[in-house]
């Protein structure tokens, strides 16, 4: 694949994923009442819903900045695998539930990929 193509399909799929990770992240938050209960219903501390939101909302900026794609996609893919284990263990649903995650995380590991190549054949 060349490295016009390998650029363009990373751009699509950066783009794809920001959208999603900006809306995700930006709904959290501004249902943090909802989000904080939804997180102590699994378990974990309500205010790590507000640092999920944040940091998802953040994410999908990241991946629009050329400098920041890399930790962005790397900080997402981290929080990726958190929410499919949650799905696989204590959502209602499982993973049947967790298919968007999935294909987020499957999705933010080819966008790294890209990008590493990228960068690799650069230097």
């Amino acid at each position: 694949m060349s490295p016009s193509v390998r650029n363009i399909i990373a751009w699509i799929l950066q783009a794809l994923l920001a959208a999603m990770f900006i809306y995700g992240g930006s709904h959290k938050l501004m249902d943090l009442p909802g989000t904080m209960k939804m997180f102590e219903g699994l378990g974990m501390p309500g205010w790590f819903g507000g640092f999920i939101g944040g940091a998802e909302l953040l994410g999908g900026i990241g991946l629009l900045i050329p400098r920041t794609v890399r930790p962005a996609a790397m900080g997402l893919i981290i929080i990726m695998i958190g929410a499919v284990f949650m799905h696989a263990t204590k959502i209602p649903g499982g993973l049947a539930k967790g298919v968007p995650a999935i294909v987020a995380l499957v999705l933010l590991v080819v966008v790294l990929m890209l990008r590493s190549r990228t960068e690799a054949r650069a230097v």
